[in-house]
């Protein structure tokens, strides 16, 4: 069995800061790829921040130089570093991991059970 945890979500200012953490857990082989989407109520749920196993990234337009995502592979864990966070970053966050379980040939997505990020003053 393989799981995803989240923390670090809670209520912030605009303007401050949040780092969100996902620790993938259980008979993995290997991590492809981990990430970050977010939805908003009545909003699509969109992706926020991606970093595969080479150390590549990609961010959403709107979060581009504010949002860092990083990983510690030795962890498992994948960060997301979240700063001058606005209003409209207000959203439950969830993240997923692309992950080889052990035993299989094929990645996987998994996903956390999310975390509620509330910006507001």
């Amino acid at each position: 069995q393989v799981q995803l945890v989240e923390s670090g979500g809670g209520l912030v200012q605009p303007g401050g800061s949040l780092r969100l953490s996902c620790a993938a857990s259980g008979s993995i082989f290997s991590i492809n790829a981990m990430g970050w989407y977010r939805q908003a109520p009545g909003k699509q749920r969109e992706l926020v921040a991606t970093i595969t196993s080479g150390d590549s990234t990609h961010y959403a337009d709107s979060v581009k130089g504010r949002f860092t995502i990083s990983t510690d592979n030795a962890k498992n864990t994948v960060y997301l570093q979240m700063n001058s966070l606005k209003p409209e970053d207000t959203a439950v966050y969830y993240c997923y991991g692309d992950l080889v379980p052990l035993g299989k040939r094929y990645s996987h997505r998994y996903w956390g059970q999310g975390t509620q990020v509330t910006v507001s003053s």
